[in-house]
Parts: C-alpha cells; sequence; structure tokens
C-alpha cells in the first residue's frame, strides 16, 4: 500500500454540531429566508469542517506544486516549450505571476513547490510517468507542505507545460468512455497539435487498460505535480483544513481520490469552472456547483484565489449578521396580547 492510499483509508468527518448551529443560525438571519442561499451553504460547509460556529476565510493559503512531463518534451501537446515552467516559476519567484498579485490582494500566502521541474516525468504515451519511490516521495513533500501550514483555507495549484494532457489522461482512464471528451485546448493548442495531444491521452490510456487502482492510474499516466495536488488534499483532510479546488488539472487529481474513497472530497469546494470541456464534465460527475463560472483557464491556483473574497462574505453574512431574534429582541407578550 502507498503512503497516500494509507492516509485515504481513514478519513475525519466534519464537525455536525458546528454545522447545524450555522445553519439554523442562517435560517434565522436577518433577510429573507433563502435570499443568500448558496453563500450560507458555503459558510455552514466550512463551519463543519473547521469545527466552528464561527467560520472564516481570514487565512487562506496557497500551496503551488511544479514540474515537468515527459510527454510535452517528446510530442507537441502544448504551445509552449517546458522550460517556460521554470520561468513561471522564477515568476512567482519574483512575486510578479497573477497568482502573486491576486494572493497579495487577498493577504493571501503563497508557496511554490518544485517537484519536479527540470526532471521530467516518464512518458505517459510509452512508460509510467513516475516510478513507486518517487510517488511516495512527491506525496511526504506535499504531507509536509500542508503541515506546515498556519491556515484556515487551502488552495491547491500547479505550474507544469503539458499538465493538461496528463490530466486529460488521468480522467479518461478513471472516466472511461470516450477519450476524446476528456481532452481540450490547454494552452490553445489547435490543428496539429491539438491531434497530437488527442493521440497522446489516447495512447497513454490504452497503455493502462485494465488497470483499476485510482492511485496507480495517477501514477502512470499523471504528473509529479498533479500527485502532490492529490496528496495535499488529502493531508488537508487530516487537518480539517477546507479546500478550494482550482482548475481542470486540480480537479483531476481531486477525482483519483474520490476514486480511491468516495468521501475524500467532502472538505472541497469548486472555486471555478474553467472554459476546459472536460473541467465542466468533470465537476457533474463530482456534483460539485463552481463559485464562480468566468471562462478562466489560467491555472496556478488563480480561479480558487478569485473565489476566496466570496468565501469570506459568505462567513461574514452568517457570522456577522444579526439574526431576528438578535435584532429584535425576544417578544414576552403571550401571543393574545400581542394581536390585540
Amino acid at each position: 500500500m502507498s503512503l497516500l492510499a494509507d492516509h485515504l483509508a481513514d478519513l475525519p468527518a466534519p464537525d455536525l454540531d458546528a454545522r447545524t448551529h450555522v445553519a439554523e443560525r442562517a435560517d434565522d438571519i436577518l433577510r429573507p429566508a433563502g435570499a443568500l442561499r448558496r453563500l450560507d451553504q458555503i459558510a455552514t460547509w466550512l463551519a463543519g469542517w473547521q469545527a466552528t460556529a464561527t467560520p472564516t476565510a481570514d487565512r487562506p493559503a496557497a500551496l503551488i506544486f511544479a514540474a515537468d512531463h515527459g510527454v510535452a518534451a517528446n510530442a507537441p501537446v502544448s504551445a509552449y516549450p517546458t522550460d517556460v515552467t521554470g520561468a513561471m516559476v522564477a515568476a512567482f519567484d519574483q512575486q510578479v505571476s497573477t497568482m502573486s498579485v491576486f494572493a497579495r490582494q487577498l493577504g493571501a500566502t503563497t508557496e511554490v513547490i518544485d517537484v519536479g521541474v527540470g526532471e521530467p516525468t516518464g512518458d505517459l504515451r510509452v512508460e509510467a510517468a513516475l516510478d513507486t519511490h518517487r510517488f511516495d516521495d512527491i506525496t511526504r513533500t506535499a504531507f509536509d507542505a500542508v503541515d506546515g501550514l498556519d491556515a484556515d483555507v487551502l488552495i491547491v495549484g500547479e505550474l507544469g507545460i503539458g499538465n493538461t494532457t496528463a490530466a486529460a489522461a488521468v480522467t479518461a482512464a478513471l472516466m472511461a468512455g470516450d477519450t476524446a471528451a476528456w481532452v481540450g485546448r490547454g494552452t490553445g493548442v489547435e490543428g496539429a497539435q491539438l491531434d497530437a495531444k488527442h493521440a497522446a491521452v489516447e495512447a497513454g490510456v490504452r497503455r493502462i487498460d485494465g488497470v483499476t487502482d485510482p492511485l496507480e492510474v495517477l501514477r502512470q499516466v499523471g504528473g509529479a505535480e498533479l500527485v502532490a495536488m492529490t496528496a495535499a488534499i488529502v493531508a488537508a483532510r487530516h487537518r480539517r483544513i477546507p479546500v478550494v479546488l482550482d482548475g481542470y488539472i486540480c480537479t483531476a487529481s481531486a477525482l483519483a481520490a474520490h476514486r480511491a474513497n468516495t468521501a475524500a472530497l467532502d472538505h472541497c469546494i469548486a472555486g471555478h469552472r474553467s472554459s476546459e470541456p472536460g473541467h465542466r464534465r468533470l465537476l457533474e460527475h463530482l456534483d460539485m456547483e463552481p463559485i464562480l463560472d468566468l471562462d478562466m483557464r489560467l491555472g496556478e491556483g488563480s480561479g480558487a484565489m478569485a473565489a476566496v473574497p466570496l468565501i469570506r462574505l459568505a462567513c461574514a453574512g452568517v457570522v456577522e449578521v444579526a439574526t431576528f431574534g438578535e435584532f429584535l429582541g425576544p417578544s414576552d407578550e403571550p401571543a393574545e396580547a400581542a394581536a390585540t
């Protein structure tokens, strides 16, 4: 059993008392019943995992995992060369990336964790992306990163040229059916490049035909950052930190955990729905209603970070707004006297 499989076997449940308290408060809040139903649901969900009647999103943290892919080095599946991954990491280090700016505006912490930049995975078309030792090493790295957080909400994101190819291969292998339905344009590929991407995903899925273990699928046709995101999601569960999922790559990583344990994503919420058709289908399969739907497709955790202000508003809208009882006060008069 892998380290990740071991941690997926025993997962904590939400605090039902905290969740019930917030749900009941939301029903009595000083506004028409159901007026902010979706936001109230978010606050209630958050309360259950934070085990508190006063949920917050004041200390959001983002872990961005970066890695290179062998399939991108050997096939034209991306609009950009693989060395762009390293350049993107450098932009994070200099705090000039989009995600860095988003996080700064919200007072969020971000950490980029190199799990394979310059060390590409195996070419998923013809060989396993990762061996078992590297799979466990990446899992440990992600676990350690989550253990070091001081956060009330976690965002997981990725950097890696070619990772929509890996995400499509993981999803297609786990979902079965038409492989082509899970392949999108990613960084904007079209024509021959898009054909190459379709062929790569199909080859990878065909190579592992018959593999049913979802974590083995992730090892075979995923990528280092996909494994890290899956592990971070599971590690956050053990620390009871709610997770905001980003786009297609992140959600494909989450799917592997869900297939291993159908309760594995109960502490997760979809931050947004990207323009990738596979992401939209995947969210429907997981029965996840995204907070935002803005056709974003940057990755890096940016879509999930963009949802944080609404999560904050959801919390404040239940915790800080008075209930009818708090605002009007209890009525000591019998109903008959009040009627007269």
